[in-house]
């Protein structure tokens, strides 16, 4: 029997999820579902979905709740993620948590663990400053960015805390080199017993 994966990664914008997440996805042989991603392939293509996201990204602002469920939903249901999948950028509220688990519930799935980057906000910021130089990201100026943390803080927080009751969240610290932080994943996700259904 094929082992499965059903995990989420949460953290602030600049916290590394999107690095470790796909380290851990190719660990358990998962699709990464990052929302980001396929916002920016539609934005490259100039679909108008990525018309849309530009619109709304330069404005400081994230995607609304159905679009970016039903983008989920319609990436969720192909082949490559019948064995799990890692999320990365969804759910992002208490609304979205509800659709994704009314659409895993239809499935007979649930999330395995919720891995939870914890990464200071001077941190997160100083990082985000050196992306957007680095990758010359229109969406990253200083005002946009923290508009985005403050929305992580006041939304995401609470999907947590949802979480927490479930039992499923490790929450790991997101300072310290990509191979010590990818580590600490390895070791939480182990200890509940997700890393051993691969052995």
């Amino acid at each position: 029997m094929t082992a499965s994966a059903r995990l989420l990664i949460v953290g602030p914008q600049g916290s590394g999820k999107g690095t470790q997440g796909v380290r851990v996805a190719e660990t358990f042989g998962i699709p990464v579902v990052s929302t980001g991603d396929i916002f920016r392939a539609n934005i490259k293509q100039g679909t108008d979905l990525g018309k849309k996201v530009t619109a709304i990204l330069d404005a400081g602002d994230l995607v609304p709740d159905e679009l970016t469920s039903e983008i989920v939903r319609d990436r969720l249901a192909q082949d490559d993620a019948s064995n799990g999948f890692l999320l990365d950028g969804y759910p992002r509220n208490t609304a979205q948590v509800a659709q994704l688990d009314a659409f895993l519930e239809e499935r007979g799935e649930s999330l395995d663990a919720v891995i939870l980057l914890d990464v200071p906000r001077e941190e997160s910021l100083e990082r985000l400053r050196l992306r957007a130089i680095e990758q010359g990201r229109s969406d990253d100026t200083d005002e946009a960015i923290a508009h985005r943390l403050d929305i992580y803080e006041h939304e995401t927080s609470p999907i947590i805390e949802i979480y927490q009751e479930r039992g499923i969240v490790d929450r790991i610290d997101g300072v310290g080199s990509l191979d010590e932080i990818t580590e600490r994943i390895s070791t939480a996700l182990n200890a509940r017993g997700v890393g051993q259904q691969l052995v």
